[in-house]
């Protein structure tokens, strides 16, 4: 019975997260320690400027999100580690690993959207992969 409200749960989320998409404006999230390590980000992990991660709002921590440059095309998988950020009309604060990827550099306007499928590694080191796709009974 856990089980199945376990994945009940993870069926409803994926629900709402697979149809999550915005566009506006991406910013370049610039920490002011100059070895490209910076303050701590709103998870607790410190940010690396070479990592690719970004700071939202609202979308958890961990999520993976496909952030697209709608000037030229290119996109890059990034995972939301921090909150941000607060300037109106901004979506989302690529590190400069992330901005580069996209061929960014400053503001851009940009695509954000979940990933529905996602490999990553557990707290105790275990790779996951998690799906918001329904399967086929």
């Amino acid at each position: 019975m856990l089980r199945k409200s376990i994945l009940a749960a993870f069926m409803l989320c994926g629900v709402a997260l697979s149809a999550h998409a915005e566009s506006g404006i991406a910013s370049v999230y610039r920490p002011s320690d100059p070895d490209g390590g910076g303050p701590l980000a709103a998870n607790g992990e410190l940010i690396n400027t070479d990592d690719l991660t970004a700071a939202h709002k609202t979308l958890p921590f961990g999520t993976l999100v496909h952030v697209t440059n709608k000037r030229n095309g290119r996109s890059v998988a990034v995972r939301i580690n921090d909150r941000g950020p607060f300037i109106k009309g901004r979506i989302i604060d690529l590190t400069p690993a992330g901005a580069r990827a996209i061929g960014m550099d400053g503001l851009a306007q940009v695509d954000v959207t979940i990933i529905s499928d996602a490999l990553f590694r557990s707290a105790t080191g275990t790779l996951i992969f998690f799906s918001l796709r329904e399967q086929d009974a």
